[in-house]
């Protein structure tokens, strides 16, 4: 993992769906669930999806906390 992912976590939005425009960190577990099992877009976004579901999932999200707003 590139230690820039987890700001990128915090700065980077969705492109399309129906969260577009919604900060990747900020994206309910459902939804990062749901491409769990249907499979993560290929690319730096996947990469970021499937980080952002490792967190949620490890109910870590407080960890990204520092990070906002930088």
């Amino acid at each position: 993992m590139d230690p820039q992912d987890l700001q990128r976590l915090v700065t980077q939005t969705m492109p399309y769906g129906k969260y577009k425009d919604r900060l990747i960190a900020d994206l309910p577990g459902h939804y990062l669930a749901w491409f769990a099992r249907e499979g993560f877009p290929p690319g730096k976004l996947g990469a970021l999806l499937a980080l952002m579901h490792e967190i949620d999932h490890n109910n870590l999200r407080s960890l990204l906390d520092p990070l906002r707003g930088r």
